[in-house]
Protein backbone atom coordinates (compact mmCIF):
# COMPACT_ATOMS: atom_id res chain seq x y z
CA UNK A 1 0.00 0.00 0.00
CA UNK A 2 0.95 3.63 -0.42
CA UNK A 3 2.80 5.19 1.75
CA UNK A 4 -0.26 8.25 3.47
CA UNK A 5 1.98 11.26 3.32
CA UNK A 6 2.98 10.15 -0.52
CA UNK A 7 -0.85 9.31 -1.45
CA UNK A 8 -1.80 13.41 0.46
CA UNK A 9 0.98 14.79 -1.66
CA UNK A 10 -0.03 13.12 -4.77
CA UNK A 11 -3.49 13.95 -4.48
CA UNK A 12 -2.25 17.45 -4.31
CA UNK A 13 -0.26 17.25 -7.16
CA UNK A 14 -3.20 16.02 -9.01
CA UNK A 15 -6.23 18.31 -7.95
CA UNK A 16 -8.31 14.81 -6.21
CA UNK A 17 -7.59 12.56 -3.66
CA UNK A 18 -6.38 9.08 -4.03
CA UNK A 19 -8.87 7.00 -3.79
CA UNK A 20 -6.71 3.70 -3.31
CA UNK A 21 -2.88 2.60 -4.74
CA UNK A 22 -1.64 -0.94 -5.25
CA UNK A 23 1.84 -2.14 -6.46
CA UNK A 24 1.98 -2.27 -9.99
CA UNK A 25 3.88 -5.02 -11.91
CA UNK A 26 7.55 -2.97 -13.53
CA UNK A 27 9.24 -0.48 -12.33
CA UNK A 28 12.83 -2.68 -11.47
CA UNK A 29 14.21 0.66 -10.61
CA UNK A 30 11.52 2.82 -9.30
CA UNK A 31 8.75 1.81 -6.84
CA UNK A 32 5.96 1.95 -8.81
CA UNK A 33 2.04 2.25 -8.01
CA UNK A 34 -1.63 1.80 -9.69
CA UNK A 35 -3.83 4.24 -8.04
CA UNK A 36 -7.33 5.32 -8.52
CA UNK A 37 -8.00 9.16 -7.69
CA UNK A 38 -11.51 10.68 -6.55
CA UNK A 39 -13.96 10.41 -10.12
CA UNK A 40 -12.59 6.74 -11.12
CA UNK A 41 -9.43 7.94 -13.23
CA UNK A 42 -6.20 6.15 -13.02
CA UNK A 43 -2.62 7.03 -12.79
CA UNK A 44 0.93 5.17 -12.67
CA UNK A 45 3.05 6.53 -10.11
CA UNK A 46 7.17 6.52 -9.55
CA UNK A 47 8.91 6.68 -6.53
CA UNK A 48 12.50 6.54 -5.30
CA UNK A 49 13.76 6.04 -1.73
CA UNK A 50 17.01 7.66 -3.01
CA UNK A 51 17.53 9.47 -6.22
CA UNK A 52 16.51 13.43 -5.57
CA UNK A 53 13.45 14.91 -6.20
CA UNK A 54 14.93 16.33 -9.90
CA UNK A 55 15.06 13.02 -11.84
CA UNK A 56 11.59 12.35 -11.69
CA UNK A 57 11.15 16.26 -13.20
CA UNK A 58 13.99 15.30 -15.29
CA UNK A 59 11.96 11.89 -16.59
CA UNK A 60 8.85 14.22 -17.20
CA UNK A 61 10.57 16.59 -19.55
CA UNK A 62 12.04 13.92 -20.78
CA UNK A 63 8.76 12.06 -22.45
CA UNK A 64 7.85 16.01 -23.45
CA UNK A 65 11.27 16.13 -25.67
CA UNK A 66 10.07 12.68 -27.10
CA UNK A 67 6.35 13.48 -27.43
CA UNK A 68 6.91 16.97 -28.79
CA UNK A 69 8.04 15.34 -32.20
CA UNK A 70 4.78 13.58 -32.35
CA UNK A 71 6.29 10.63 -33.38
CA UNK A 72 6.50 7.83 -31.05
CA UNK A 73 3.65 7.48 -28.12
CA UNK A 74 4.64 7.92 -24.59
CA UNK A 75 2.57 8.08 -21.59
CA UNK A 76 0.96 11.93 -20.95
CA UNK A 77 2.50 13.00 -17.61
CA UNK A 78 -0.03 13.87 -14.99
CA UNK A 79 2.07 15.51 -12.24
CA UNK A 80 5.49 15.70 -10.22
CA UNK A 81 5.89 16.46 -7.06
CA UNK A 82 8.13 16.02 -3.94
CA UNK A 83 7.20 15.26 -0.27
CA UNK A 84 10.18 15.65 1.81
CA UNK A 85 13.09 15.27 -0.79
CA UNK A 86 11.29 11.84 -2.37
CA UNK A 87 10.29 12.99 -5.86
CA UNK A 88 7.46 11.51 -7.42
CA UNK A 89 6.19 11.44 -11.29
CA UNK A 90 2.42 10.57 -11.99
CA UNK A 91 1.83 9.42 -15.81
CA UNK A 92 -1.33 8.00 -17.51
CA UNK A 93 -1.79 4.32 -16.81
CA UNK A 94 -1.42 2.00 -20.32
CA UNK A 95 -3.66 -0.91 -20.98
CA UNK A 96 -0.66 -3.15 -22.21
CA UNK A 97 -0.13 -6.39 -22.60
CA UNK A 98 -1.48 -7.05 -26.01
CA UNK A 99 0.79 -8.22 -29.03
CA UNK A 100 1.91 -6.40 -31.93
CA UNK A 101 0.97 -7.18 -35.62
CA UNK A 102 3.42 -7.25 -38.65
CA UNK A 103 1.99 -3.81 -39.46
CA UNK A 104 2.32 -2.39 -36.32
CA UNK A 105 5.94 -3.89 -35.43
CA UNK A 106 6.77 -2.09 -38.95
CA UNK A 107 4.88 0.82 -37.66
CA UNK A 108 7.15 1.33 -34.87
CA UNK A 109 10.15 0.78 -36.68
CA UNK A 110 9.01 3.77 -38.58
CA UNK A 111 7.86 6.09 -36.10
CA UNK A 112 11.61 5.66 -34.29
CA UNK A 113 13.01 6.37 -37.60
CA UNK A 114 11.29 9.69 -38.02
CA UNK A 115 11.75 9.99 -34.12
CA UNK A 116 15.98 9.97 -34.93
CA UNK A 117 15.33 11.89 -37.96
CA UNK A 118 14.02 14.80 -35.26
CA UNK A 119 17.38 16.74 -35.19
CA UNK A 120 18.68 18.99 -32.66
CA UNK A 121 21.53 21.97 -32.97
CA UNK A 122 23.66 20.21 -30.64
CA UNK A 123 24.88 16.83 -29.09
CA UNK A 124 23.50 16.71 -25.42
CA UNK A 125 20.53 18.56 -23.67
CA UNK A 126 20.20 21.59 -21.63
CA UNK A 127 19.81 19.62 -18.42
CA UNK A 128 21.27 16.40 -16.90
CA UNK A 129 19.10 13.21 -16.70
CA UNK A 130 19.72 10.02 -14.88
CA UNK A 131 20.08 6.48 -16.68
CA UNK A 132 18.30 4.21 -14.02
CA UNK A 133 19.96 5.62 -10.93
CA UNK A 134 23.34 7.00 -12.59
CA UNK A 135 23.72 10.39 -13.05
CA UNK A 136 23.86 11.46 -16.84
CA UNK A 137 25.77 14.74 -17.95
CA UNK A 138 24.58 16.05 -21.07
CA UNK A 139 26.36 19.17 -21.23
CA UNK A 140 26.32 20.12 -25.11
CA UNK A 141 28.95 20.51 -27.60
CA UNK A 142 29.60 20.16 -31.05
CA UNK A 143 31.57 16.82 -31.60
CA UNK A 144 29.82 13.54 -31.80
CA UNK A 145 33.29 11.69 -30.56
CA UNK A 146 34.12 14.29 -27.94
CA UNK A 147 30.77 13.93 -26.75
CA UNK A 148 30.69 10.24 -26.26
CA UNK A 149 33.92 10.06 -24.76
CA UNK A 150 34.03 12.78 -21.95
CA UNK A 151 29.96 12.73 -21.35
CA UNK A 152 29.12 8.47 -21.72
CA UNK A 153 32.18 6.78 -21.70
CA UNK A 154 34.76 8.16 -19.63
CA UNK A 155 32.50 9.17 -16.41
CA UNK A 156 31.68 5.56 -16.10
CA UNK A 157 34.48 4.44 -16.61
CA UNK A 158 36.04 6.03 -13.43
CA UNK A 159 32.70 4.94 -11.66
CA UNK A 160 33.46 1.44 -12.03
CA UNK A 161 37.17 1.70 -11.06
CA UNK A 162 35.98 3.94 -7.80
CA UNK A 163 33.72 0.65 -7.20
CA UNK A 164 36.21 -1.39 -7.75
CA UNK A 165 34.72 -3.51 -10.56
CA UNK A 166 37.07 -2.82 -13.19
CA UNK A 167 40.56 -2.45 -13.31
CA UNK A 168 43.57 -0.13 -14.40
CA UNK A 169 44.15 -2.18 -17.19
CA UNK A 170 40.86 -1.78 -18.48
CA UNK A 171 40.80 1.78 -18.32
CA UNK A 172 43.87 1.74 -20.18
CA UNK A 173 42.45 0.09 -22.90
CA UNK A 174 39.52 2.41 -23.11
CA UNK A 175 42.69 5.33 -23.53
CA UNK A 176 43.75 3.67 -26.37
CA UNK A 177 39.98 3.88 -27.40
CA UNK A 178 39.52 7.19 -26.78
CA UNK A 179 42.41 7.71 -28.96
CA UNK A 180 40.27 6.40 -32.47
CA UNK A 181 37.24 7.70 -31.50
CA UNK A 182 36.87 10.21 -33.99
CA UNK A 183 37.58 6.93 -37.05
CA UNK A 184 35.53 4.66 -34.92
CA UNK A 185 32.38 6.65 -34.52
CA UNK A 186 31.58 6.18 -38.08
CA UNK A 187 30.44 8.80 -41.01
CA UNK A 188 28.87 12.35 -39.51
CA UNK A 189 25.61 12.28 -38.65
CA UNK A 190 23.23 15.28 -37.28
CA UNK A 191 22.38 15.23 -33.54
CA UNK A 192 19.10 12.99 -33.38
CA UNK A 193 16.63 12.97 -30.72
CA UNK A 194 17.40 9.62 -28.63
CA UNK A 195 14.74 7.79 -25.89
CA UNK A 196 18.65 7.07 -24.54
CA UNK A 197 17.61 3.96 -22.54
CA UNK A 198 15.80 1.94 -25.34
CA UNK A 199 16.00 -1.52 -23.99
CA UNK A 200 13.11 -4.17 -24.92
CA UNK A 201 11.77 -3.42 -21.47
CA UNK A 202 11.38 0.23 -21.93
CA UNK A 203 8.90 -0.33 -24.86
CA UNK A 204 5.50 -1.81 -24.33
CA UNK A 205 2.75 -2.68 -26.13
CA UNK A 206 -0.65 -1.69 -25.30
CA UNK A 207 -3.83 -3.89 -25.31
CA UNK A 208 -4.41 -2.72 -29.06
CA UNK A 209 -0.68 -3.78 -30.22
CA UNK A 210 0.63 -0.18 -30.31
CA UNK A 211 3.55 0.22 -29.01
CA UNK A 212 4.37 3.25 -26.56
CA UNK A 213 8.22 4.11 -24.93
CA UNK A 214 8.79 4.62 -21.01
CA UNK A 215 11.59 5.32 -18.82
CA UNK A 216 13.42 7.57 -21.21
CA UNK A 217 16.99 9.11 -20.21
CA UNK A 218 17.10 11.54 -23.55
CA UNK A 219 19.86 13.48 -25.40
CA UNK A 220 20.52 14.48 -28.99
CA UNK A 221 23.09 11.69 -29.99
CA UNK A 222 24.47 9.32 -32.32
CA UNK A 223 20.74 7.34 -33.28
CA UNK A 224 23.29 4.32 -33.49
CA UNK A 225 23.37 4.64 -29.62
CA UNK A 226 19.98 3.57 -29.14
CA UNK A 227 19.67 1.08 -31.70
CA UNK A 228 22.59 -0.91 -30.30
CA UNK A 229 20.89 -0.84 -26.98
CA UNK A 230 18.10 -2.49 -28.62
CA UNK A 231 20.15 -5.35 -30.03
CA UNK A 232 21.93 -5.62 -26.33
CA UNK A 233 19.20 -7.65 -24.32
CA UNK A 234 16.58 -7.82 -27.38
CA UNK A 235 12.72 -8.03 -28.15
CA UNK A 236 12.61 -6.26 -31.02
CA UNK A 237 11.96 -8.05 -33.85
CA UNK A 238 12.66 -8.16 -37.70
CA UNK A 239 10.31 -6.18 -38.70
CA UNK A 240 11.26 -3.20 -36.01
CA UNK A 241 14.40 -3.69 -38.12
CA UNK A 242 13.61 -3.49 -41.67
CA UNK A 243 11.22 -0.84 -41.26
CA UNK A 244 13.37 1.16 -39.95
CA UNK A 245 16.11 0.68 -42.85
CA UNK A 246 13.85 0.64 -45.11
CA UNK A 247 12.53 4.49 -43.62
CA UNK A 248 15.93 5.63 -42.99
CA UNK A 249 18.81 3.60 -44.44
CA UNK A 250 22.10 3.33 -41.71
CA UNK A 251 25.65 4.51 -43.11
CA UNK A 252 28.39 1.91 -44.01
CA UNK A 253 29.80 -0.11 -41.33
CA UNK A 254 26.95 0.45 -38.92
CA UNK A 255 27.16 -3.24 -37.46
CA UNK A 256 30.85 -3.16 -37.04
CA UNK A 257 29.77 0.02 -34.50
CA UNK A 258 27.20 -2.08 -32.31
CA UNK A 259 30.15 -3.16 -29.83
CA UNK A 260 30.96 0.65 -29.73
CA UNK A 261 27.55 2.22 -28.99
CA UNK A 262 26.98 -1.05 -26.29
CA UNK A 263 29.85 0.04 -24.35
CA UNK A 264 28.05 2.64 -22.97
CA UNK A 265 24.49 1.01 -21.13
CA UNK A 266 27.07 -2.60 -20.40
CA UNK A 267 29.45 0.03 -18.49
CA UNK A 268 26.35 1.25 -16.81
CA UNK A 269 25.37 -2.26 -15.85
CA UNK A 270 29.00 -2.71 -14.70
CA UNK A 271 28.74 0.07 -12.27
CA UNK A 272 25.20 -0.37 -10.92
CA UNK A 273 24.93 -4.03 -10.67
CA UNK A 274 28.68 -4.82 -10.50
CA UNK A 275 31.63 -7.60 -11.78
CA UNK A 276 28.86 -10.07 -13.75
CA UNK A 277 28.87 -7.42 -16.52
CA UNK A 278 33.26 -7.10 -16.79
CA UNK A 279 33.36 -9.63 -19.22
CA UNK A 280 30.99 -8.35 -21.42
CA UNK A 281 32.34 -4.67 -21.46
CA UNK A 282 35.70 -6.24 -22.10
CA UNK A 283 34.19 -8.30 -25.28
CA UNK A 284 32.88 -5.39 -26.91
CA UNK A 285 35.99 -3.56 -26.41
CA UNK A 286 38.31 -6.01 -28.09
CA UNK A 287 35.94 -5.51 -30.91
CA UNK A 288 35.98 -2.01 -31.16
CA UNK A 289 39.82 -2.07 -30.68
Amino acid sequence: MIDAGLAAALGDALGRPIESARRAAGGSIAESYAVTLEGGERAFVKTHATLPAAAFLREAEGLAYLAETRTVRVPRVLATGELDGRGFLALELLKIGGSSSAQQEEAFGRSLALLHATSAPRFGLAAPNHLATLPQDNTEGPSWAEFYRTRRLAPLVSRALARGVATASLARRFDQLYDLLEQRVGPPEPPARLHGDLWGGNRVVDARGDSWLIDPAVYAGHREVDLAMMRLFGGFSSKVWSAYQEAAPLAPGHQDRVPLYQLYPLLAHLVMFGGSYLGQVEDALARVL
